[in-house]
């Protein structure tokens, strides 16, 4: 039976690619209860150290696929992920950014809420928002309050609200920036100010 996945996008035959410093720790002793002598002879040797590190990478193998059960760890999975959720795989973009879609996809299933696009920001920004609704002229805003700064993957998180809120809502995004007082508090000086650029500046956090 053929697969529907298109050929070149899961990943898994970078398993060639595995070193033997990710497998060391997987490697069972399998020469561990042999008396010395017979460690030294070259055949046990050569057995030991094969047998031992098919085992370490069937090892090795089982933990990875276990792992692209989960969001967090999945890699090459996330193909999988993005198909349920029918989310075109970008494989130019990070696990990180193609993770936090997946996170706020799954966020934003159901009857789109406050909550909904609250918990939707924050999967993306990977911090705190809120979302202030403005029922007078039908708008809402959400607003980045745990990291400074425009948070990454903006234009997937743009996309995400188009397609979770409901049509008649406009929404506009506000983001938080480093003040001038901060900066003061922080005892900031000059020579430590001037290598900073001013996008550097307006996230600093000291």
């Amino acid at each position: 039976m053929y697969g529907t996945e298109k050929y070149g996008t899961t990943g898994y035959s970078q398993e060639q690619q595995i070193s033997d410093e990710e497998i060391k720790s997987y490697k069972p002793d399998l020469l561990y209860r042999l008396p010395p002598h017979l460690k030294e002879i070259p055949e046990f040797k050569s057995w030991g150290d094969v047998s031992s590190y098919e085992l370490g990478l069937s090892a090795w193998q089982e933990e990875d696929i276990l792992n692209q059960c989960f969001i967090d760890t999945a890699t090459w999975g996330l193909v999988f992920w993005e198909s349920i959720f029918s989310i075109p795989t970008d494989l130019n973009k990070s696990y990180e950014d193609r993770r936090a879609v997946i996170k706020a996809k799954l966020r934003g299933s159901g009857t789109t809420t406050r909550q909904m696009i609250k918990n939707t920001a924050e999967a993306f920004s990977g911090g705190e928002c809120d979302v202030i609704m403005h029922p007078e002229d039908y708008s809402f805003t959400v607003q980045f309050i745990g990291i400074k700064g425009i948070p990454k993957n903006l234009e997937d998180f743009k996309q995400m609200l188009e397609d979770i809120k409901p049509a008649h809502l406009g929404y506009y995004l506000k983001y938080t920036y480093t003040v001038w007082n901060f900066l003061k508090d922080k005892n900031l000086t000059w020579n430590q100010a001037k290598p900073k650029t001013w996008n550097d500046l307006k996230v600093y956090d000291g």
